[in-house]
């Protein structure tokens, strides 16, 4: 899905140059900021987040703890 060779456009359709490098940072895996990050680690969070976004607000967030294994004698917050 996300490749990073390819031939460059030649005419650009609008907003195509948003829409690569919204592509971009999906590949990339930037798709938290800095700050959310910090504190993901911060907390050693093991889980998937997900996000509902339309017409470019988000609707819906939230979190699956139990995705990954953990050990049971560490508690999730300290």
């Amino acid at each position: 899905m996300c490749d990073s060779g390819g031939a460059p456009f030649l005419e650009e359709p609008a907003g195509s140059r948003e829409f690569l490098e919204f592509r971009r940072k999906v590949c990339e895996s930037e798709m938290l900021s800095a700050a959310m990050e910090r504190l993901l680690r911060a907390i050693h969070f093991s889980g998937r987040l997900s996000i509902v976004v339309q017409n470019g607000q988000v609707l819906k967030s939230g979190y699956e703890e139990g995705y990954f294994c953990r050990r049971k004698d560490r508690p999730l917050l300290s």
